[in-house]
């Protein structure tokens, strides 16, 4: 694709609109070296020459197809070791039990909000009683802050242990 000279000289939006692309991806190309005319700021927008962000997108996409191999390779060695150093971390985490697979815990999740729910909803059965009557606003409010305080507290005291044999399968 041939770009004209010249060009034209826009603004962030104008920018977007010639590429067809968010303003976001403005502001992204802007913080990879797109070449800017005038940086904008303080009542001042910022202005591209469409031709030169033409030119600059092409040599851009070209050297990703390309690729700079001496470059390429020691950024992916290093994007290697990181994750080779991450995935160790990780198996040691787990040796450890400092962590916990993803299921499990939304399982115990689940569990707790079941639970919260549970005695939650308990709360109206259990006030009704000591509420039958009653008409100072401030001993109303009292005691319902007590029910849902102990709902919480049944809560946080629930065994909410994960069985190893929930699927049916037994051990013993």
């Amino acid at each position: 694709m041939q770009t004209p000279a010249k060009g034209t000289t826009v603004n962030r939006a104008g920018l977007a609109d010639v590429f067809g692309v968010a303003l976001t991806t403005i502001d992204t190309w802007v913080r990879s070296g797109c070449p800017v005319v005038q940086k904008g700021g303080r009542g001042q927008e910022w202005k591209f020459n469409t031709a030169a962000v033409a030119r600059w997108r092409e040599e851009t996409a070209a050297a990703a197809a390309a690729g700079d191999a001496p470059d390429d390779i020691e950024k992916l060695d290093l994007r290697k070791a990181a994750a080779e150093t991450q995935m160790a971390e990780l198996k040691l985490a787990q040796a450890r039990a400092e962590v916990a697979p993803v299921a499990e815990f939304e399982k115990a999740t689940a569990r707790l909000m079941a639970t919260i729910r549970a005695n939650i909803t308990n709360v109206p059965a259990r006030a009704v009683l000591r509420l039958l009557g009653e008409k100072d606003s401030a001993t109303f409010k009292r005691i319902l802050k007590e029910e849902l305080t102990l709902a919480l507290e049944q809560s946080a005291e629930a065994d909410l242990a994960l069985d190893d044999d929930e699927d049916g399968e037994n051990d013993e």
